[in-house]
């Protein structure tokens, strides 16, 4: 990921730890109309002076933050809190202290500053002061002020009101000189409530946006990034005018985004080191389809360069030189962007640098022509008329198929210093994206045996794959008795065998097992639930409670086959009809059929949607209301 998701994660979390007025309602009051909230932001402000100053933009902040403590307990898990800083961010000054309920004042002295580690491979020049409010009981409001000068007003990030605590008021103002336009855009849910002011004064235009009384929002684990719920403001100065009176073009429209990514990527790749020249050749010696290179070329880069995210100051925006990437054998995704660029126009395969928003990101670049857009870099091929997108940080992914992540979404494609596209990155479809499951039983005298056959195609082969590399020796087996876990928690795993696995886009699986207890043998009938698999168990949508998204990784399909060999002697006395049901959010079928001496029983569900979003949640839950009596279904066996 870019540089550009740490600034505006810092600027999230920044409005995350917070916010400043009392008089207004009491303590008692605002835990009536919260009820279980152990705190509230009271307040929170902050004023963006934009100017300009040697020809340049100029941007500095002031931000305010009261939090009211509901809870005598509260002291005890949420009186840390922290702020960030960076190069491009930078603090001029801060305080913090606690005002109790009696009027004392404990100012905080020990402030903590530190590098911010995003994750083991990620780092960058974010840093994080954290401290803790002293003084916390039940009336106590922890106060944080704040000041910083935004280096670059390209990189100003967007305003976040909801946050995981409510917030009693808030308020984002941002003041302009007369000569300069400032854009915005609302996002999210509860748009409804923010009031807006537009103010006029003789040199400057103020926009104030205020909201009282927002609910907390607490996440979900399969919900998106906060950016596509959260009420937030995006903001951005479209164009101004210099000292000398004539208007810039800022950021006001993809043009301008061009031209400032371009400025990223101008200075590098000038010429092609013998050692990387000798690698393209020896991928691409007698070869020639372009595609056939092309495949070579992105796999040997998946094999032999890792992808570590380092990215300091400038480094989150510019590519390190392909030559580098290369003697390095590491890279963040710039880097990776850069070494498949060079390496297949080398080839002579048309390449080109490719800056893209991952699914975390909600935005267009027609829409906000901003940074904020993109967070990531890759490599588009053009193969006759046809673009691929080629993510190298992605180490599993099928030639041709792009990064799971970057489904659907817009990419900014620099087919040369003046020239781009912005294209739509495709949605794999479905029926690309299989599970087929299939299980053959018999019956035990203490339960049931059997062999189980999992093929997997699309994005859950390239998932196996990913997974077939994170483990070996007892967590190996440990994860396989999980993935191949049906029936019971008595389920026994006995044996697994891993297939062929050249092909990403395919692999299949194969294990044995047996379930003790499972089937129910009264006299000489046997009774069986072959519902091995009862898929969406308690995955009902808390409607309408909840309002923010459920998002998945990729449409699929998948079908699970139970096959059950009915023993000698034996006849079927009952067998389910079987079920299906769809709407226009999503569906399933079930059915049973007898074939010779076996009972054939198929489940399958598809999944039509990336997001589903609240208007959608009804559909969702009615299909589960006709799917779960269907697993109460049993067959019987008797005597012939």
């Amino acid at each position: 990921m870019s540089q550009l998701t740490t600034y505006r994660h810092f600027l999230v979390i920044v409005a995350c730890f917070m916010p400043n007025f009392l008089q207004a309602q009491s303590v008692q009051e605002l835990a009536l109309k919260f009820p279980g909230e152990e705190a509230v932001v009271l307040d929170h402000s902050i004023a963006y002076q934009l100017s300009v100053k040697d020809g340049q933009p100029y941007v500095e902040s002031t931000e305010s933050q009261k939090i009211l403590y509901l809870s005598a307990n509260a002291g005890a898990y949420m009186s840390k809190y922290s702020f960030y800083q960076s190069g491009f961010h930078e603090l001029k000054g801060y305080e913090a202290f606690t005002k109790t309920a009696d009027g004392k004042k404990f100012k905080v002295t020990d402030f903590k500053t530190a590098n911010s580690l995003s994750s083991g491979v990620f780092y960058d020049d974010v840093k994080e002061t954290s401290f803790d409010f002293p003084g916390i009981a039940y009336g106590s409001v922890g106060n944080l002020n704040l000041s910083r000068i935004h280096k670059d007003p390209h990189l100003l990030s967007p305003h976040y009101f909801t946050r995981f605590i409510p917030l009693v008021s808030g308020e984002l103002t941002i003041s302009f000189p007369k000569g300069m336009s400032v854009k915005y855009i609302i996002k999210g849910n509860d748009r409804d409530k923010v009031k807006f002011q537009h103010d006029s004064r003789r040199n400057e235009t103020v926009y104030t946006f205020r909201v009282n009384d927002l609910k907390g929002e607490r996440p979900y684990a399969d919900a998106p990034d906060n950016s596509y719920y959260a009420l937030h403001v995006v903001f951005y100065i479209e164009k101004y005018q210099d000292e000398k009176g004539q208007t810039i073009s800022y950021l006001a429209n993809t043009d301008d985004l061009y031209k400032l990514n371009q400025g990223f990527i101008k200075g590098i790749n000038k010429e092609v080191s013998p050692e990387l020249r000798s690698i393209v050749d020896s991928l691409t010696k007698n070869v020639v389809s372009l595609e056939e290179r092309a495949k070579r070329i992105y796999k040997w880069v998946q094999d032999n360069i890792k992808y570590v995210a380092f990215e300091d100051g400038m480094e989150g925006f510019v590519p390190r030189d392909a030559n580098l990437v290369c003697a390095r054998r590491f890279g963040d995704c710039k880097d990776m962007s850069s070494i498949l660029t060079v390496m297949l126009n080398a080839a002579k395969v048309p390449a080109y640098f490719t800056w893209i928003g991952t699914r975390d990101l909600p935005y267009h670049y027609t829409e906000t022509p901003l940074p904020i857009v993109d967070n990531h870099m890759i490599c588009t091929v053009r193969l006759n008329d046809r673009f691929l997108f080629l993510d190298g940080t992605d180490s599993h992914c099928a030639f041709g198929v792009p990064s799971a992540f970057t489904q659907g979404k817009e990419a900014m494609v620099a087919i040369n210093e003046n020239e781009y596209k912005i294209l739509a990155v495709p949605v794999i479809e479905k029926e690309k994206n299989l599970i087929e499951d299939s299980t053959f039983v018999e019956l035990t005298e203490t339960g049931i045996k059997g062999n189980i056959k999992l093929k997997l195609s699309g994005y859950y082969s390239m998932d196996m794959h990913r997974q077939l590399v994170s483990y070996s020796g007892k967590d190996l087996e440990k994860y396989f008795k999980s993935r191949f876990y049906r029936g019971s928690n008595r389920f026994n795993l006995t044996n697994f065998e891993i297939g062929d696995r050249s092909d990403f886009n395919n692999i299949t699986l194969t294990a044995q097992f047996d379930l003790q207890g499972y089937a129910r043998k009264i006299d000489d009938e046997w009774f069986l639930n072959l519902n091995l698999f009862k898929h969406y168990e308690h995955e009902e949508i808390d409607f309408p409670k909840r309002q923010m998204p459920v998002a998945y990784t990729f449409l699929n399909k998948r079908k699970y086959i139970t096959v059950l060999r009915i023993p000698e002697g034996y006849k079927v006395s009952a067998m389910p009809g079987g079920k299906s049901f769809r709407n226009d959010m999503w569906g399933f079928e079930i059915r049973y059929e007898q074939k010779n001496n076996q009972i054939i029983l198929t489940q399958e569900f598809d999944n039509n949607h990336l997001l589903i979003t609240p208007d959608k949640f009804q559909q969702w839950n009615r299909v589960l209301e006709n799917l779960f009596p269907a697993y109460k279904e049993t067959i019987s066996l008797s005597k012939k």
